[in-house]
Parts: C-alpha cells; structure tokens; sequence
C-alpha cells in the first residue's frame, strides 16, 4: 500500500451543506449529525495555496500533490466512489490522498497526461468512502483539433432539466474551493482554453446525476462516472436515468455531456 502524498481534515461543517442545497436550489436542512447527501465531500478538505503556488489556470501548482505531465490544460475526465459509509455532518473528518497511477498517451487532439488520484475518507476510525479521480492534462487548443461530441442515448426512463448560470458555476467553485479559471473567467475560458463560454463543471454534473440516482436506488454503494463533452454556462440540459443503473447527462443538440453508472 502506497504512502498518502497529503492528508487533510475538516470539521465538515453544516453551514458549507446547505449552502451547496441552496446553490443546487433545495431547501436547506442539513444539521450536525445528519448524513451528508453523496458526493458532498467535494465541499470539504479545501488545500489553500498562495497566489505565488497557483498556475495560470488557477489550480494549485502540479509538482507537489499532483505529479507535474509536462501539459498545461487540466480536466476532470471521471472517476470512481465507493460508498462504505454516511459522512455525518458536524463530525471530523480525515482525507488521505493517494497517487494511483501515472501514463502518458496520444490522443486525437495530440499528446495527453492521466493521473489517478485516490483518496480515502475516514471519520470516527471508519472508512466511510473511497474515491478515483481521474484527471488528464492536454495542450493548449488548436484549430480543428476538437472530436465531435458523442451523442446520448434516448430511451431514459427518467429525464430531469437542468440549467446553469454563471452565479451558480461561481457559487459551486467556491464551495469547492476550485480557482480553475474556465468556469468564472470568461476571457481566460474562451480566449485561452478555446472553449465557447464558461464550462459546467464536469464534477457538478456528476453531482446532479449522483442524486438523481439516489432518488431512484434508495442509497448508492458505488458510481462512476466519465466526462464526455463540455457544457457551456448558457446551455440547458437534461440529467437522465434508466433503470438498468445507467445515467446521463445530455446536452443541447443531442451530444453526450457525462455518462455514468450506479449501484
């Protein structure tokens, strides 16, 4: 078993709870004690760095916890939870970061990085989750270079809107405590990253499409999810479900956003 690279704690407090309720537009309730929706550990276990420490990008330099690919754009393209146990508000908690694995690779658009990070989450001596999280580095864009989008299935048994804005994407990246510039500085998303606006979380999607399928499993033991296509601040989607554990997220035109699977 490899040494965690960091370990971090957190009082995991309500208040960070319910103000992510009220930015996905719920009531907020969540008081001490009470189990934390899944994928709600997002909120917790901030590492805050010094301006001077950041990339341009607005993430944390690579080298210290994330190994450095030599590649200067970052993207959350998935991962894996295991669900062990509820994390309970208002209770310590501990993450304990681990380096899973590291490859080069090419791709379409040009050379890619992949890192997996996996990272523990314990609370009263319990594991209460484990999570993969895969993140891929690429080069800066060039013209012609992006794959067209997958397109989403059609035979969901459940679909749910979804919209955005760019107070919400900014609500969620200070919950998160993620600087990455894409999803609230539109000069930067669309003149630097080449993107068409400013990007929908990749992590947010796969935290509506997590409770949708809790709201129809009960509980989650496990999820995994893929990142797919980007989805622009001023785009609607729907977050879909079907019931072989299958979901979703489909966007303007038909193109696949995130796909993922639930037990």
């Amino acid at each position: 078993m490899s040494k965690p690279v960091q370990t971090l704690t957190d009082m995991i407090d309500p208040a960070r709870a319910r103000a992510m309720q009220a930015t996905l537009g719920h009531q907020p309730q969540i008081e001490p004690g009470d189990p934390l929706p899944p994928f709600f550990h997002q909120l917790y276990f901030w590492d805050p760095q010094r301006p001077a420490e950041l990339g341009r990008d607005g993430h944390p330099k690579v080298g210290r916890v994330i190994p450095d690919m030599g590649l200067p754009r970052r993207m959350w393209a998935g991962g894996q939870l295991q669900f062990e146990a509820p994390l309970l508000a208002g209770t310590p908690a501990k993450r304990l970061t681990h380096v899973e694995k590291t490859a080069h690779k090419k791709g379409r658009s040009g050379p890619l990085g992949f890192v997996t990070m996996r990272h523990e989450i314990w609370q009263t001596d319990r594991l209460c989750l484990t999570e993969w999280q895969d993140l891929v580095y690429r080069e800066d864009p060039k013209p012609g270079t992006n794959p067209a989008p997958p397109e989403a299935p059609t035979d969901e048994d459940v679909a749910e809107p979804a919209g955005f804005d760019a107070t919400m994407l900014f609500r969620y990246s200070a919950l998160t405590f993620n600087g990455h510039r894409i999803h609230y500085d539109l000069p930067y998303s669309t003149g630097v990253e080449g993107y068409d606006g400013l990007v929908v979380h990749g992590p947010l999607l796969a935290q509506l499409a997590m409770l949708l399928a809790e709201r129809q499993l009960g509980t989650l033991t496990r999820f995994a999810f893929r990142a797919t296509a980007p989805l622009m601040h001023f785009e609607a989607a729907e977050v879909c479900w079907k019931s072989d554990g299958t979901v979703w997220v489909r966007g303007p035109g038909g193109r696949q956003c995130l796909t993922g699977t639930a037990a």
